[in-house]
């Protein structure tokens, strides 16, 4: 794009697509920098394994989904365009090219330097050609006792079509001859490597000695086809469109219809086909007419297939010294040693920050409420949940017994139907009323709401949790989240009116202290976009500090434009897929954005505007600080029930504005600046500044250490410069009056007296 500054800024055309990066692409550069982190030799090798299996999961979800559906696009004619205007055959091309090159940075990491690595420490994956005498005949052994008896040869003819692969399973594709003229058929057969058996083979005798299951199948391929000669075997995968297609309108029952779509999932188009180098064309031809898909497809692999099984070599138990340093949360300090957790919260909001600190409060909580005589009711949402969650179990039992217990379950979350299928079948049985929700919409919202009848008193009092992240104790020790306990009256009152919207047939209400997706909440984020522009244009302080995993919802992004040309300062903080584009004179200059990849993935939704606070302090009475469940993508505000809260009390606000933002934007470990092309660029700490490693700096926190303060007020050497030097002072005053929607404003749109004030999400 030109970034010449236009002499008038309000002609500027801020639809104009080359104002943004394609979604697409940016989630490839996101994938990109998680390669990096496998690139990074201060890393222990297993890290940077996991890192390299991660691209692989990564990329598998990237073609089922987006992919696939840019292909469906193309076959349908149902042509759609992003922001960026790029067309669905331009951008197949660009993704195709980017993959490509993403891939074979990614094996030669694994060849070149991890694998080696490894091996200098006892972890081997040997060549079948490469093993000792004993080894060998100890494979053989193996092969005929514990595999052979369960591959079944798929012969390709005309009475034998090409057989249903499963979607991501590993196969072998044959080419065979009979006889040795030239006049001699090409015969061709399929081996689907069996997924009951670990592919990670272990060799007996001391250390970490393995071979692959597939290289084992293929040096004795020829006992599967006797009587013929086998002159090629080779490896290949297969990637299906995954997304699933429910009309929830026509389906008398959710649960069977999401259960038959999961089934079908396993079957679909085929859009990617993995094939080793060595691969014959004969083979590979066969393989392209079967699946119906063109060379462009194809992803040659100078390497092993599906890096996401190597996992395995991670799990090895007696490996820590190639691996991070073991890191158990401790409990929040305010909590520790404290039994009730009732009267805790009774006392004052609590705030968790995962996983720095524990994720046991969550579950403690929803125990003692299950086993609480004096609770009434649990109604909470579920997304995505582990598969020991402790959480359901004691759903389970406060129902059992007797308690009103209720679990929004979306049973659409990608790729975890089939587990949410099983707990909700579990729940039913132990007695609790199970909804999905609203028709048409995911509920992605993190809510928890407990009844409870206070002892003493002739009252019930309503305790709530918020959060950004699943109720998942095995992801919040991996996943950085924030979450509140309350028992606020206005909280507890809108989590009250959120259940009775997901279960009944409630209108959405105006709410006290949320602002719930999809009615309102994108109005409500550009309204205090917009306030900040305004209190730009008055020379006031403008500020806004946003966290989050994706930034796509062109509407906001334009509000971020128009805010930027105003002179509000705008720091962003996004861990994915990011369509702005930062630092375009007279667009973006007063915006940046930088991506943290780390040991844990970033996942907080956090949202901060200042409001005209000004001076040494940057956190005071005027400023607003939300968390949430919403990324700024058009999904989470217009197709999912979001919820965004508020940080009322003081001392939290200051603690996530100060100890958690401040420190994240000084992160110069793993932070990496977008660039108006859309590539990133590692920040690096200048000499004789701090190494700020946000990530490192929360542990050491938690436990105790002392984290180096910053010697400026938060976000004073963040701002990103503004060369027309247009940032005013702070000038004394009311608010300028701001339009706000009425309808599913929060607390927003009427106080206790019914009184008309500026609405917040």
């Amino acid at each position: 794009p030109d970034t010449a500054a236009p002499a008038d800024f309000s002609t500027v055309d801020l639809s104009d697509p080359s104002l943004y990066l394609n979604r697409e692409l940016s989630w490839l550069e996101f994938n990109h920098r998680v390669l990096e982190e496998a690139t990074e030799k201060e890393h222990p090798l297993l890290e940077r394994l996991k890192f390299l299996t991660i691209v692989s999961s990564n990329l598998d979800e990237f073609f089922m989904v987006r992919v696939a559906g840019l292909k469906r696009q193309l076959r349908t004619l149902t042509l759609q365009r992003g922001s960026d205007g790029m067309p669905a055959e331009e951008l197949l091309r660009a993704i195709a090219t980017r993959c490509h090159s993403l891939v074979q940075e990614q094996y030669r990491c694994l060849k070149r330097s991890v694998l080696p690595g490894l091996a200098a420490h006892g972890i081997r994956i040997h060549r079948i050609d490469d093993l000792t005498p004993d080894q060998s005949r100890w494979v053989k052994d193996f092969f005929h006792r514990q595999i052979f008896p369960v591959l079944t040869p798929l012969a390709l003819d005309p009475s034998h079509p090409f057989p249903h692969l499963r979607n991501r399973s590993l196969n072998l594709v044959v080419t065979l001859r009979k006889g040795r003229g030239n006049k001699a058929p090409f015969y061709f057969a399929v081996v689907q490597v069996p997924a009951v058996i670990p592919r990670m083979v272990q060799l007996p005798g001391p250390g970490h000695h393995f071979v692959l299951l597939e290289d084992v199948i293929r040096n004795h391929i020829a006992e599967l086809f006797q009587g013929l000669d086998v002159t090629g075997c080779s490896p290949f995968r297969i990637t299906r469109d995954s997304d699933l297609d429910v009309d929830e309108d026509e389906a008398e029952d959710l649960l069977e219809a999401i259960e038959e779509e999961v089934r079908r999932r396993e079957w679909g188009e085929a859009v990617r086909l993995e094939v080793h180098g060595n691969i014959g064309q004969r083979a590979l031809d066969e393989l392209l007419q079967a699946l119906e898909i063109t060379e462009a497809d194809v992803y040659f692999i100078d390497g092993p297939l599906h890096l996401a099984d190597f996992m395995a070599l991670y799990r090895l138990p007696d490996r820590q010294s190639l691996k991070d340093e073991p890191f158990h949360p401790p409990v929040v300090r305010s909590l520790q040693g404290k039994k009730d957790l009732f009267a805790e919260i009774r006392r004052g909001d609590i705030l968790l920050h995962h996983p720095f600190e524990s994720f046991s409060p969550v579950s403690e909580f929803v125990r003692q409420a299950a086993e609480d005589p004096n609770v009434l009711a649990i109604k909470m949402t579920l997304y995505r949940t582990s598969g020991d969650s402790p959480i359901v179990a004691a759903l389970a039992r406060a129902a059992e017994n007797g308690k009103q217990v209720t679990a929004v379950i979306e049973l659409k979350a990608r790729f975890d139907e089939e587990n949410n299928i099983v707990w909700a079948r579990r729940l039913e049985h132990a007695g609790v009323h199970v909804v999905y929700g609203l028709v048409g919409l995911k509920t992605h919202s993190k809510v928890l709401l407990v009844v409870r009848r206070e002892p003493g008193e002739d009252r019930l009092r309503r305790y709530v949790h918020l959060g950004t992240g699943n109720y998942n104790p095995s992801t919040a020790r991996l996943y950085t989240d924030l979450g509140l306990l309350t028992a606020s009256l206005k909280f507890g009152q809108d989590a009250s009116r959120l259940f009775n919207v997901l279960t009944g047939f409630s209108e959405f209400p105006v709410w006290r202290r949320l602002s719930v997706a999809p009615v309102g909440l994108r109005e409500n984020i550009i309204a205090l976009i917009a306030r900040e522009a305004e209190h730009a244009r008055q020379g006031r302080e403008a500020r806004i500090i946003a966290q989050m995993n994706s930034l796509t919802d062109p509407e906001v992004i334009r509000a971020l434009y128009r805010a930027s040309q105003a002179g509000v300062k705008i720091d962003l903080i996004i861990r994915g897929i990011c369509c702005l584009r930062p630092g375009l004179r007279g667009v973006s200059d007063n915006i940046r954005v930088i991506s943290i990849v780390g040991r844990f993935l970033e996942h907080c939704r956090i949202f901060y505007f200042g409001n005209g606070d000004t001076g040494g302090v940057c956190v005071g009475e005027r400023c607003e600080l939300y968390l949430s469940s919403a990324d700024w993508m058009n999904r989470n505000l217009s197709r999912r029930v979001e919820v965004v809260f508020p940080i009322e009390d003081p001392a939290l606000r200051h603690r996530v504005a100060e100890e958690i933002l401040g420190i994240r934007l000084r992160d110069n470990v793993n932070a990496r600046e977008l660039q108006p092309d859309g590539t990133y660029v590692r920040r690096k700490h200048k000499r004789g500044t701090d190494r700020v490693d946000s990530q490192t700096l929360f542990m050491n926190q938690s436990l105790g250490a002392h984290a180096p303060e910053p010697d400026k007020p938060f976000g004073a050497d963040l701002l990103v410069h503004d060369p027309r030097g247009t940032r005013g002072t702070h000038v004394e005053g009311a608010l300028m009056p701001i339009s706000f929607p009425v309808r599913s404003a929060p607390e927003g749109m009427a106080n206790e007296e019914g009184a008309a004030v500026p609405a917040e999400p």
